[in-house]
């Protein structure tokens, strides 16, 4: 691994903190903000649109491997502190849920990069404690203030093992706009790299 795929933080420490935290007594409730919403490989007894206070959607998290590579960082959602946040919630089984969460940690939590924190979700059937994957603005991953022509740049150059930053951000924009979630900073960094082709 180089340096720039190297994890951050050991993230088996923090997968038995926040399996500690669930304490297995109850389905385990995971916010979803981004490829969680439409693609979050596992299985859910039931899924509620949610709103989340204090935090906010940003397509400002450095992606050196699923949209981008060292050479060529692209970019992937983190859910940064400040507004509020329209996503998803999903409710796993309380028999599923370790399983779940030790292969979301396969996905989300390789690098060590995210926060994963338990966030009040509002939903129009109540409130629910759900597992949220945060970035800190001092991380590593963060990228800071990006110019649009920054922007532009990634949307037409940076791909990974997953497919294009382009099409992580349209797939996601596709699928807010479906449940009828408008995303006004998501709707113009895909505009602007429209405006490149």
């Amino acid at each position: 691994m180089s340096p720039l795929t190297t994890p951050l933080r050991d993230p088996a420490p923090m997968l038995e903190r926040t399996l500690d935290e669930w304490g297995g007594r109850s389905d385990l409730w995971i916010y979803g903000y981004g490829s969680l919403i439409w693609r979050p490989d596992f299985d859910f007894a039931e899924r509620r649109a949610a709103r989340v206070h204090g935090w906010h959607r940003a397509l400002k998290m450095w992606s050196r491997v699923n949209r981008g590579t060292p050479e060529c960082p692209g970019l992937v959602f983190g859910m940064l502190p400040g507004g509020s946040c329209r996503g998803m919630v999903f409710r796993v089984p309380q028999g599923d849920a370790r399983q779940v969460l030790l292969n979301l940690w396969q996905r989300e939590m390789v690098l060590g990069v995210y926060d994963p924190r338990w966030l009040a979700c509002q939903t129009p059937e109540g409130a629910v404690r759900a597992l949220a994957f945060t970035l800190s603005r001092k991380s590593p991953s963060h990228t800071g203030v990006l110019a649009d022509e920054e922007y532009r740049r990634i949307f037409a150059q940076a791909r990974g093992i997953y497919g294009s930053t382009r099409d992580y951000a349209e797939a996601t924009q596709a699928e807010l706009l479906r449940l009828g979630i408008r995303d006004r900073a998501l709707a113009r960094l895909i505009a602007l790299s429209k405006d490149s082709d």
